[in-house]
């Protein structure tokens, strides 16, 4: 029988949220706890955006983006979430860089960092700590004219392959490149640089799951498999939102309409205005605006399956090797990069299972202009040739890694886009300009807010929840100035 994932909701909600990325789910929890009646909706079959995981035959449990976030995920879940999703934060040791122009091993950490560019780059300390101070002291509000390249010109001149250590793991965090404003390069740094990279203990899996239970307790509806087509708004309001159970085995459900009072989109934000809502509710100049924003960068990811039984060795947490002689960002987001970042996930990762398992991920950066348009069989070779490719390049730290991997296959660009509706398949959503669009939304339609990856805000998993935060407390905040203008209750 079909199901309809709409079953038992109410007809009328304070705050409708779209999507349940961590910038969706951190602000549902957060409006939830503060008294108001939430309805979070989710298209995919599983909450978590890119924040989430899939499961393969043979015991396969893969995480699509758990590789890697600064230590102030541990700060902002013990103050949005638990104590207990908190203190599952671990260390990951072992970072690689290995290219034409260096073998490094490191912790990713301050000191550690600054050891590595003194001893083994022969930078000057006070160069080092200099550059440091520059990225603590960036302010958002600042002139932000100056690009990364020119960032690093100004600290260490001519120097590619320092560049190249700074610059690529950032890349990969956020999609960020030389040519991007240098406040959006230090803000991310800058987290990293606090006291290195750290993962979920447990997997994404047992993450959502946990925020999911903790968002259900604060009181906040939850349903999956629930496609919103469209934001109502009259007058310059938000009044409600159309949506529609799908993935119901092949039965049509009727869209149905919900009240609401305000929105908060975690969709991407010109999906947002463009898609959900509409231009014709926008101010000529705003939409100009909104057509600037250039959508930030795609992925593809790797994934390869150990067998049971079988152990591969220590090769480091994350991997970031790469053939190209210097730092590319044309070369590392290419359909035929040679850059694969390898995140490794040893037993330790899920102690909770029951058998000891071993997996790779490995990701590349992506362009959807190079994937959006193949054929359904010129597709099929390029997913089959980079799973090859990242094979190759896993067996140069793990010779006989081939004989004891049992699954293994691609995802694309098409795929971020099929399971996120990201708009161009991107994973981290917009350039730096697409914060200012995001952050005016709501002075164009009142009630209608955006939370996610917007450019400067956006530095993984900690930018989207912090930025799903903020943005839940100037929704809180205006419901609030709303309550005071409604009639008082009539006495019997």
């Amino acid at each position: 029988m079909a199901k309809d994932w709409l079953e038992g909701i109410g007809d009328a909600y304070d705050v409708v949220v779209i999507g349940s990325g961590l910038g969706g789910l951190t602000g549902a929890n957060y409006l939830a706890k503060n008294g108001h009646k939430v309805l979070l909706l989710e298209h995919h079959y599983q909450f978590g955006g890119l924040a989430t995981w899939f499961k393969r035959p043979g015991g396969h449990i893969f995480d699509i983006s758990l590789h890697g976030f600064p230590y102030g995920m541990v700060k902002s879940c013990r103050k949005y979430w638990t104590k207990e999703i908190a203190d599952s934060i671990i260390q990951l040791k072992d970072v690689r860089f290995i290219n034409p122009q260096m073998n490094v091993w490191t912790t990713f950490d301050r000191e550690d960092f600054t050891k590595i560019l003194v001893e083994d780059f022969g930078i000057d300390r006070k160069q080092v700590e200099g550059f440091y101070e520059h990225l603590r002291q960036m302010n958002f509000y600042d002139d932000n004219t100056q690009t990364t390249g020119e960032m690093f010109e100004e600290f260490f001149p001519g120097r590619t392959d320092v560049h190249r250590l700074l610059m690529e793991p950032i890349s990969y965090a956020n999609g960020s490149h030389l040519n991007d404003p240098a406040i959006t390069y230090g803000i991310v740094f800058s987290n990293f640089m606090s006291k290195g990279v750290f993962t979920f203990q447990g997997g994404t899996d047992t993450l959502i799951k946990k925020m999911v239970a903790e968002l259900k307790s604060n009181g906040c509806e939850v349903r999956k498999c629930a496609l919103v087509e469209g934001i109502d708004v009259e007058k310059g309001q938000v009044v409600g939102v159309r949506v529609r159970s799908q993935n119901t085995g092949g039965v049509e459900f009727q869209t149905r309409t919900v009240r609401c009072k305000a929105v908060l989109s975690n969709a991407n934000v010109r999906n947002t205005i463009q898609g959900l809502v509409g231009e014709d509710h926008f101010s000529e100049a705003y939409i100009d605006s909104v057509k600037a924003v250039r959508n930030n960068t795609s992925s593809c990811q790797v994934y390869m399956g150990i067998k049971k039984g079988e152990s591969i060795p220590n090769i480091g947490d994350l991997v970031f090797t790469s053939k190209a002689p210097e730092y590319s960002i044309d070369e590392l987001t290419s359909i035929k990069t040679s850059s694969h970042t390898f995140s490794v996930y040893y037993p330790e990762t899920r102690p909770h299972l029951k058998e000891e398992r071993y997996a790779v991920v490995a990701s590349l950066n992506g362009r959807w202009d190079e994937w959006a348009d193949l054929s359904e069989e010129d597709y099929q070779k390029e997913k089959e040739r980079i799973c090859e490719e990242c094979l190759s390049s896993l067996e140069t730290f793990i010779p006989d890694v081939r004989e004891k991997i049992d699954h293994i296959e691609a995802a694309t660009p098409r795929t971020v886009n099929h399971y996120t509706k990201s708009m161009q398949g991107t994973s981290f959503g917009t350039k730096f300009e697409g914060l200012q669009v995001s952050m005016e939304l709501s002075e164009q339609i009142a009630g209608l807010y955006h939370a996610g990856s917007v450019g400067i805000i956006m530095s993984g998993w900690l930018g989207s929840m912090n930025y799903g935060v903020i943005t839940a407390n100037k929704l809180d905040k205006w419901l609030f100035e709303q309550s005071k203008l409604e009639p008082a209750p009539v006495s019997a």
